[in-house]
């Protein structure tokens, strides 16, 4: 911000109102306030052509003046007011949104095993594919591996780094082993190695994240300072990381966002309030190349009212009612949003550390803060997973019909492996 509009505007050449961390609050404050009023504004909306919806889908310029206001009433706040309350709110929404992607990933790899090990049952060219999804899956992340004990380590260093490596691998190893138990199949006959490895691959990224976000290590070698733990340092005095680690971090943090908010919308919509229950109990009737999820969760509805749903195709009311559905939640996409904007500002900076923050050297840098912060979530991930594990073993399926076979069922899995 150069010195002369400070000193107009404030009288003073040095203004952290406009830069810093003080503007990252600012106008993440304005686009967060933004995203929750349209979210509480759009809230039990279901049809598209609904006056409410065009606040959503119209109004670009009219929104655009909004937000810009929101920004600008965040900018005459004061510190003292801002600040305290602010900084709370952030780091609450924050590790709300973490949580959220969490929920996410794990959906999507049980999911994904469900969809295509439907279709294994069906046709052997549905098991090549999973095969090779999961060999993929693997692959990166033993190659991932590799990198990061190659570039994040050193022999004279480095020793956090060298105990977190080994001990998320040592996770990755335990989740694909618990897997595909015998005893995780009695009660999830379609647990399978697919889900593991995506879960692997997650928690590959986690580290990297994690290890990225750090502060380097400086250690005595031959009476010189070494510079470690860190890709693109040299190893005399302290010189500027690899740009390219920054980019690539920044870019994965904003695909991360995106993916959150489009299926967290969506999936809000297909399954209901309720979606991050529904969504690991839904059972698939026939495999798709969709990974993911259901277009619709008619199947479900099917089978608790078969013969209602032809006496309703035969009424023409049925389609228009079905063709005016959300193809996704309007407010869970505001909602989410909203936790995203909060989750990029305490991002940016240092969650915990806000006031020495860096902008300019937030994803070079690295801070302590943020580096347990990315270690917690990767554990949360590797507790997440394990609860979806070994939470049916826990108590018995209500459903008293379908015992029997599902045992049976389970057994010649078993004994085939």
């Amino acid at each position: 911000m150069p010195s002369g509009v400070c000193a107009h505007l404030f009288g003073n050449s040095h203004c952290p109102v406009l830069s810093g961390s003080g503007a990252v609050y600012r106008i993440c404050a304005g686009t967060a306030t933004f995203h929750l009023v349209q979210a509480v504004l759009l809230v039990h909306l279901h049809s598209p052509t609904s006056l409410r919806a065009q606040l959503h889908n119209s109004f670009w310029l009219l929104k655009m003046l909004f937000l810009l206001g929101f920004c600008a009433v965040a900018f005459c706040v004061p510190d003292e007011h801002l600040f305290p309350a602010w900084h709370y709110i952030g780091v609450c929404g924050g590790f709300t949104f973490i949580l959220l992607q969490l929920v996410l990933i794990t959906a999507f790899a049980h999911s994904w095993n469900k969809n295509w090990q439907t279709g294994a049952a069906q046709d052997c060219r549905w098991f090549l594919a999973m095969l090779l999804a999961t060999l993929g899956f693997y692959s990166m992340a033993a190659v991932a591996a590799v990198l990061l004990f190659r570039h994040y380590t050193h022999p004279a260093g480095c020793l956090l780094n060298k105990m977190l490596l080994s001990l998320h691998l040592c996770f990755c190893g335990l989740l694909s082993f618990l897997s595909i138990t015998p005893c995780i199949h009695l009660k999830q006959p379609r647990s399978g190695l697919l889900q593991a490895s995506i879960i692997s691959c997650y928690i590959m990224y986690l580290t990297f994240s994690a290890l990225s976000s750090r502060p380097p290590e400086t250690v005595i070698l031959q009476g010189q300072n070494h510079t470690l733990c860190l890709p693109g340092l040299s190893k005399m005095e302290p010189q500027t990381p690899d740009t390219s680690l920054a980019v690539l971090s920044a870019g994965i943090m904003y695909a991360c966002v995106l993916f959150a908010c489009n299926e967290a919308s969506y999936l809000a919509e297909v399954f209901g309030p309720l979606w991050i229950v529904k969504v690991y109990s839904y059972e698939f009737q026939k495999p798709s190349l969709c990974f993911c999820c259901p277009e619709t969760v008619e199947p479900e509805e099917g089978q608790r009212g078969g013969d209602a749903r032809p006496a309703d195709q035969d009424t023409s009311p049925a389609p228009p009612v079905q063709a005016q559905q959300l193809s996704y939640s309007y407010s869970a996409f505001h909602f989410v949003f909203f936790l995203a904007s909060l989750y990029v500002m305490v991002t940016l900076t240092n969650w915990f550390s806000y006031e020495g923050a860096e902008l300019e050297k937030t994803f070079t840098k690295g801070s302590w803060a943020t580096f347990w912060v990315k270690v917690a979530s990767c554990w949360a991930c590797v507790l997440l997973y394990l609860g979806l594990l070994l939470a049916p073993l826990c108590w018995s399926p209500i459903q008293d019909p379908k015992p029997p076979i599902f045992r049976q069922h389970c057994h010649r899995i078993n004994t085939a492996g």
